[in-house]
This record gives C-alpha cells, structure tokens and sequence, in this order.
C-alpha cells in the first residue's frame, strides 16, 4: 500500500520503509511479509547482499556453522556445507528475497531522514525522491563503510594500497612482500590466501588479539560456548574456551599474538571486536609464511617503519581494518545512536527507539542477533499495522 505525490515528488508508504537490503533488512522485510505487513526496501546499490556481493574476497565463507546463520522462515539447503561459501551464502539471500517477494528499491541512497512530530511521519529523501512511513527501520548495520586508518606517510607510498573491501584474490598479488594491517579474520584469512598464490605476507599485530580453533574435536567452538553458556556463566565459559585453544593451538603469545585479558565472548559482547577463528593461518605463522610484525610507525616510499626500530620493504598495503555504520551521516534528530553508529541501548534492548524508529544488524551477534532483532521489530509493528487498520475500519462503519 502506497501513494505516489507525483507533483512534489512525494512517496508516502502505508507500511515501514527499511533502509539497506541486506541480511538484516530482508530478514526484517520476510517477518513483517508473513504477518501481511508490505515494507519498502531502500538499497543504495543495484543488488541485494552488496557488502557479500562486491565487497567480499573470493575465498570467504561463513565463520559459523550455517545453522547459527540462518534468518527467519527459510533454513540452508541441505546438501549446502557446514561453513557454506561467499557464492552459497549470496544464492541463498537470493532465494530468500524471491519467497518473500522482496523488491527492494535499489539505487536509492539516502541522504537525509528524519521524524516530523507534527504529521507523526519520518520523512527520508534519496538522491531523486522523498518518502514518508509512520515507521523508519535501519537496517544499514554494523558494516556499512570501509575503516581506513590513518597513518603517517601512506600518502608516500609507491605500490598500491587497497582495504579488504577491493581485495579478491591473491592472485593479483603473487610472489610480491605484502603488509597486510589488521589482525582479525579478514586480516588472518587475506594473509593466508596470499600465501596460496606464494606471496609473503606480514601481518601488523598492535594490539592483543583471542585466536580460538574454528572446531574442537569437530565440533564448532562458537556451538560449544552457546551451549555452555546455558549453564554457566560468561567468564567461566571463557576461561574454559580459552584453556581449550591453548591445548590445541598451543600458546598463542610466543608467535607475537598475546590474549587479552578479557575473555573472547565477553570482549565480544562489550566492544563488537569478534575473536579470530583459525583456519589455517595460525601454523602458516608458525612456520614464517605468515610474518608477524609490530605496529607502524610511518609508511616509506618503499615500504614501512614499525614501532619496534625495524623497517622492511613492501610491494603492496592490504587495509583489513574492518568497517564502520554510516548511520550518523544521514539519520537526523535522534539521539537513539551513539556517534559511532551503534544504538546507545546495548543487546537485547537496541532494537526500538521512539517514535516508530527500529535498528536490526547492530547486535554485535551476527546474524543470530539480526534474526532476533528482525523477528521482534515485525511483531511491535504489526501489533500498530493492525490496531491503525482497525480504527479505520471503524471510522468507515
């Protein structure tokens, strides 16, 4: 249900208007189809699943078993792999979309939206148009916009420097010395795919970092605390996670990756940060394929300085430094966000806002949160779609 103002170029939606089709916005836009609630998607791109679609490396596949990432109403097929691929993963969001008949508006970046307390309407405009809807849902999550660092002299630098976001395949990269900046998954994973196309890869490690086996005895290490933490507590299940990765991965400290001293879940639920899951690169390291180094200093002509005196030469700068919500750059008026992006209230209560302002796909807890997320934001909704409907059902009579 919609109304078309043709002469102020008004678009007024009788149902939610979400921004950002993916994952957390088409499992938001499936919930609310199943309770006969029709929503409009807003998608910057042309495609659903951008960030999995054109920013991805080729080599990714999901980090948990599938059954952890799954959304509301559609389960994997079954003959898909227990940590199904980047192209798995995307035929899958395709195929959700098409049960749910979800159209989304693509090429449709928002620029601006926010809430007129006069009419009781969020307003939101694009690049050619404006929209209206009682109810704004952002679902533009954790990971809208590349993180790229500042650091001294890059702007120096002779070779090429790209983020994780442009990085495919070390292929483009073989035999050549590459500093790879960032320790997490990406940054271990991109490390251990340049190694495949006989590259030398230095990963910069400049803060402590959890390193957890992906299995234990064949089981997933993220199956494992979900389970423990239904009878123990948080640090306890910690404790006990990390005494288990250090009788199969051996002391981590000695290969240059010191823990923190928080534990893996608890830092995780705190501050976002995600513990690496080995898939390899941890013995690529050992071995010296995988060469671990300090913080940096300044980037050379040729290379770089680190924080410990040395200085090498490197042919190429890989940035695995994450990404960021771009929430605060186009959300106005509402103080729900914290200046970083992220609702001020923290899992499980960062769904809702006022005056009809949802967030799905900030948890911190991957598409598990989102589906959670999703699954609550449809239910409040619906409970208003149908008491509006029925008082004007009422007014009609």
């Amino acid at each position: 249900m919609a109304k078309q103002e043709d002469k102020n170029h008004v678009f007024i939606h009788h149902g939610p208007i979400i921004v950002g089709a993916g994952p957390s916005g088409l499992a938001v836009a499936a919930c609310l189809h199943q309770n006969g609630v029709a929503s409009l998607i807003l998608e910057r791109s042309d495609c659903i699943a951008s960030l999995w679609q054109q920013r991805t490396y080729d080599r990714l596949k999901l980090h948990l078993p599938k059954h952890f990432c799954q959304l509301p109403f559609l389960n994997f097929p079954p003959h898909f792999p227990k940590y199904p691929s980047k192209d798995q993963f995307i035929s899958y969001m395709e195929s959700y979309a098409h049960l749910f008949c979800i159209r989304p508006r693509f090429n449709q970046a928002v620029n601006g939206a926010s809430f007129d307390s006069s009419s009781g309407f969020w307003t939101v405009v694009t690049q050619d148009q404006l929209y209206r809807s009682r109810w704004l849902i952002v679902a533009t999550g954790e990971n809208a916009e590349p993180v790229v660092p500042e650091i001294q002299g890059m702007e120096k630098f002779r070779g090429p420097v790209l983020h994780t976001s442009c990085y495919k395949s070390g292929s483009e990269f073989h035999k050549q010395t590459v500093l790879v900046v960032g320790c997490g998954n990406s940054g271990m994973e991109v490390s251990l795919d340049l190694c495949r196309f006989n590259a030398s890869p230095h990963i910069v490690v400049r803060n402590s970092v959890h390193v957890l086996p992906r299995e234990m005895l064949g089981v997933s290490t993220f199956s494992i605390g979900m389970v423990l933490l239904k009878w123990l507590p948080l640090k306890l299940v910690d404790k006990l996670l990390i005494g288990i990765a250090q009788l199969s991965l051996g002391s981590t400290d000695k290969l240059g990756l010191r823990r923190p001293k928080t534990g893996p879940l608890e830092l995780k639920n705190a501050t976002g940060k995600s513990p690496v899951l080995d898939v390899g690169a941890l013995s690529l390291i050992r071995t010296g394929k995988i060469k671990v180094v300090e913080a940096v200093r300044e980037i050379t002509e040729n290379g770089a300085k680190f924080m410990d005196g040395q200085e090498r030469e490197f042919d190429s700068i890989i940035l695995a430094t994450g990404y960021k919500s771009n929430v605060p750059s186009w959300l106005k008026g509402s103080d729900f966000f914290t200046k970083d992006g992220m609702p001020k209230s923290p899992f499980p209560n960062g769904w809702k806002g006022e005056n009809g302002l949802y967030a799905v796909g900030f948890t911190r807890r991957g598409l598990l949160g989102t589906s959670s997320d999703a699954v609550k934001i449809a239910r409040d909704i619906t409970d208003q779609w149908r008491m509006i409907n029925k008082r004007l059902r009422n007014l009609e009579l």
